[in-house]
């Protein structure tokens, strides 16, 4: 079964780890042809590539977003946060 065509300039993420999933399957089913296990190795490379490349952009675009000063990193907002309330066995066990 061959992995769903991808378009370099269209496909999502997730299309590209189905791709490679798809890819992985059919290297570790052991039924391909050394050049059909070739072939399927080099999608898999071409693939997971395009994966690096939307996983990037993606970090670009937070690093944008948090550098314009309209959000914050989620450490930040974390340690900002205050501290959880005490659950009622915290209460009782500290009331005089």
């Amino acid at each position: 079964m061959a992995a769903e065509p991808t378009s370099d300039t269209t496909a999502s993420f997730e299309a590209v780890l189905r791709g490679l999933e798809g890819v992985v399957e059919r290297l570790e089913g052991g039924d391909l042809s050394l050049e059909d296990s070739l072939a399927a190795f080099e999608e898999g490379i071409r693939l997971a590539r395009l994966g690096t490349e939307r996983l990037d952009a993606a970090e670009r675009r937070v690093e944008e977003l948090l550098a314009d000063g309209t959000a914050q990193p989620l450490s930040d907002a974390a340690g900002a946060a205050s501290p959880p309330a005490a659950s009622a066995d915290e209460k009782e066990s500290t009331a005089p």
